[in-house]
């Protein structure tokens, strides 16, 4: 579970929660139907008139890696795993590497690699893995724009609903009382518009965006890493190539840590 998602929604409604009893409001005045029912379908149909139905069915997935830690690949996991490639790859050549690939479960690393085994050149594999990682990428990034869009419609369609609200307010302004609770009724549509929008979509849609980088990150140190292995680039200089990807007492940790185990094995 992607814990940072969980506490930031929960912290969201506490903050609103809070807030509102602090200010005096009855938390009951949230539950207000006409309201809730203008943001939440209203929004979805701006969405589904948005976007095309092929790319709303990826919905269900996308509140899935939301919500759920992904297991991805560690930066200096896959490095080691490339200077133990290179090291094979100058011992044994490049052939031996296919037992070591079918250890490696990542299908895009293993693809990859099963390219530079079969004698494809780099050009090739470089441009075949690059164009996966643009496919991969433009899904990313059009999932992530159906969250964003949502959360540019749903605060309009708050204010559409505090029109409304204030609309029916108006049409009877002899009942003083009533007036002032219709008119404060009226603006919960804003409320829920604003919430929905900033508290939920556009922070949803930054989450998939962040995820996809880093992702799309690890892809490219894969194909970098595959590339320098088919040149019969050192173990070493690979490492360091690849390290790069690492903040700055990450990356000489790593070398220094690298380097001592070389050593020991020579």
């Amino acid at each position: 579970m992607d814990k940072s998602t969980v506490f930031g929604i929960v912290f969201g409604f506490l903050a609103i929660g809070i807030g509102i009893v602090l200010k005096g409001v009855d938390p009951g005045a949230l539950l207000n139907g006409p309201a809730l029912l203008i943001i939440v379908l209203g929004t979805v149909a701006s969405v589904t008139i948005a976007f095309p139905m092929s790319e709303l069915k990826r919905v269900p997935a996308l509140f899935g890696i939301l919500f759920k830690e992904k297991k991805s690949n560690d930066v200096k996991e896959v490095i080691r795993l490339f200077g133990e490639c290179a090291e094979i790859a100058r011992k044994e050549g490049l052939l031996a590497l296919e037992s070591k690939t079918i250890e490696i479960e990542d299908p895009f690393l293993k693809n990859g690699l099963g390219l530079a085994i079969d004698g494809q050149n780099a050009d090739y594999i470089g441009d075949v893995l690059a164009e996966e990682v643009n496919a991969m990428e433009d899904r990313h990034l059009s999932g992530a724009a159906i969250f964003s869009q949502a959360g540019t419609y749903a605060p309009t369609l708050g204010v559409l609903g505090a029109v409304v609200g204030l609309i029916a307010a108006l049409g009877d302004m002899n009942d003083t009382d009533a007036l002032g609770h219709a008119i404060s009724a009226a603006f919960i549509a804003t409320l829920l518009g604003i919430f929905t929008g900033y508290v939920l979509w556009h922070p949803f849609a930054n989450k998939l965006k962040r995820k996809s980088t880093q992702e799309v990150m690890i892809k490219n140190m894969m194909i970098e890493g595959i590339l320098s292995v088919l040149e019969g680039e050192s173990p070493k200089v690979i490492e360091s190539k690849l390290a790069s990807y690492l903040p700055s007492k990450e990356r000489e940790k790593l070398l220094n840590d690298e380097g001592e185990s070389r050593h020991a094995e020579a």
